[in-house]
């Protein structure tokens, strides 16, 4: 049976086809719709299938971990950016090992679509020593899923599958399978591995390292490394995931060199040292970081016969793409990078109505009084704060840290401070920076930009919806400093009145913005009115 499914669907079905009862995550382009198609399908519906938009990539992965624990198969999803939060967890779980199979789905956004960095995913898969896989197609993506679970199993060890933007983002045809059952419950024999004491984490860590010459001999074997000979020794190529597919477009006839396709890692040394001795020059290929090229030429040390991206060959930032590739190949005389008119790109913009612009221009009517360079903001549609006609905020860094870096200018006497933070980041990961304020009495003014949804991902569901007075109250904001305003033009003069007084107090101050996103569909509005009951502080 065949289905034109985008990458991140093909990811989906493949997981679900291979058996799994869990899936974890926390939505981040280009990564979303993986969750969101397991979210529609018949058996989440029916319950046979856990789904679940955690608060952070951190709890989605430990989530993940727990049914794993039970001897079930799960998934946990999130960008390459996410995988920072989730580190500590996703770290020390290779070291303690799995139970039931556990792949975690990272996509790389090569180029910065959607992201503060074009961070390569591949390199925390070998910091962790765990099996990575890669795909060059979406009917890769979803054979690769039953093979990374098997191999999960195999290994006790949990397997880093990386997709790119391009991959997780085009359609192809599918080719599906049968669906395999799921595992029965399952306990471990052994729980001391789970508990990483220093006695107990020493003997898994010694465990990991052992396992390393069976990692690198299944990567050796494996399907997804492929070695083809050309007749041309004066280059070979060694490509990986979806530059592959770059390549293969610039010579439809055939290709004529060696290419070594590695899509399985550790990296498969032996059929490297194979395309090395047959050929004079080697040109690696990859969309992101210099991950194979740096290895290459440190293991084999032949450093000057490679050529890629630290050589120049390739350009150092950005996407690879085929007119890339046949320059590096010396078939086109330039890299092509002119955008079409008719697809001319425009800068990001808020959405008309949306509740942000009218904070961003109550902020703006009081910045003249009390100086340029203190509103430190967070990751969300509201980022949008720093481009014109707004250029309300100043700093944007990474989840959650609004709160700490404006507590931090306080400290140094940067009088007032603000942060401004959104709803669904708040929950992420902004609770413990406030808490770190509250603890200190710091003199910072804390804006929670609420607009009831995970909004820049497609208005997924914010745990945060109908909580974020309580939860302030609970880490110690003084209820009378936990203000509620409408971002809406006709309470502009009452909401800049409510800023400026809170702007005055000596000690942390929360004011929660609240007005639902104007993109939601009417059951999220009607459900967010529901649980938004807050009166305005008017």
């Amino acid at each position: 049976m065949q289905k034109i499914l985008l990458g991140n669907e093909a990811i989906a079905q493949g997981a679900m086809d291979a058996g799994i009862s869990g899936a974890y995550g926390y939505p981040g382009t280009p990564s979303t719709e993986i969750i969101e198609y397991i979210e529609k399908q018949k058996e989440t519906k029916e319950g046979r299938i856990v789904a679940h938009w955690a608060t952070n990539e951190k709890v989605a992965m430990e989530e993940a971990l727990g049914m794993s624990f039970a001897g079930k198969r799960s998934i946990v999803t999130m960008k390459h950016v996410g995988l920072n939060v989730a580190a500590d967890a996703f770290i020390n779980m290779a070291i303690s090992g799995i139970n039931g199979g556990l792949v975690v789905i990272v996509a790389d956004d090569p180029s910065q679509h959607s992201s503060q960095n074009e961070q390569d995913s591949r390199f925390y898969g070998k910091f962790a020593m765990v099996p990575v896989l890669e795909p060059s197609n979406q009917q890769e993506a979803y054979d690769m899923m039953a093979y990374a679970f098997e191999l999960s199993e195999k290994t006790k060890l949990p397997v880093l599958l990386r997709s790119v933007t391009r991959l997780s983002h085009s359609r192809a045809n599918v080719e599906v399978k049968d669906k395999l059952p799921q595992n029965k419950l399952n306990l471990p024999n052994d729980t001391k591995r789970f508990a990483l004491i220093p006695s107990f984490a020493k003997i898994q860590y010694k465990n990991l390292i052992e396992k390393q010459k069976e990692l690198e001999k299944i990567a050796e074997q494996s399907q997804w490394n492929d070695y083809q000979e050309g007749k041309d020794n004066k280059l070979g190529i060694i490509a990986s995931g979806i530059a592959v597919n770059y390549l293969l477009e610039n010579f439809p006839d055939g290709l004529p060199y060696d290419l070594l396709k590695v899509s399985h890692y550790p990296l498969p040394k032996s059929l490297v040292a194979q395309i090395f001795d047959r050929n004079e020059k080697i040109l690696v290929l990859e969309d992101g970081y210099p991950f194979i090229e740096e290895m290459i030429s440190d293991f084999l040390g032949r450093e000057q016969k490679v050529t890629g991206r630290l050589t120049g060959a390739i350009p150092r930032t950005g996407e690879l793409n085929p007119n890339i590739v046949a320059y590096a190949l010396g078939l086109e005389d330039k890299i092509n990078e002119d955008i079409p008119q008719i697809v001319a790109g425009r800068p990001p913009q808020l959405c008309l109505g949306c509740g942000h612009i009218d904070l961003y221009e109550e902020l703006n009517d009081i910045i003249p009084e009390i100086g340029d360079n203190r509103v430190f903001s967070d990751i969300g549609c509201y980022s949008l704060g720093v481009l014109e006609p707004y250029d309300s905020i100043d700093t944007l860094i990474d989840m959650g840290a609004s709160i700490p870096m404006a507590k931090g200018a306080a400290d140094a006497g940067l009088l007032p401070s603000i942060a401004v933070i959104g709803d669904s980041t708040f929950t992420h990961s902004g609770m413990t920076g406030l808490l770190s304020a509250v603890w200190a009495k710091s003199p910072i003014t804390v804006i929670i930009s609420d607009n009831s949804a995970v909004a820049m991902t497609g208005a997924q569901p914010s745990a945060a919806m109908g909580r974020l007075y309580d939860i302030a109250k609970g880490l110690g904001v003084e209820e009378e400093h936990i203000k509620v305003i409408i971002p809406l033009k006709k309470y502009h003069d009452k909401n800049v009145e409510i800023i400026k007084k809170e702007l005055d107090y000596q000690g942390v101050s929360l004011i929660i913005a609240q007005r639902p996103c104007v993109t939601m569909s009417n059951d999220k509005k009607e459900l967010a009115r529901q649980f938004n009951t807050l009166t305005p502080s008017y």
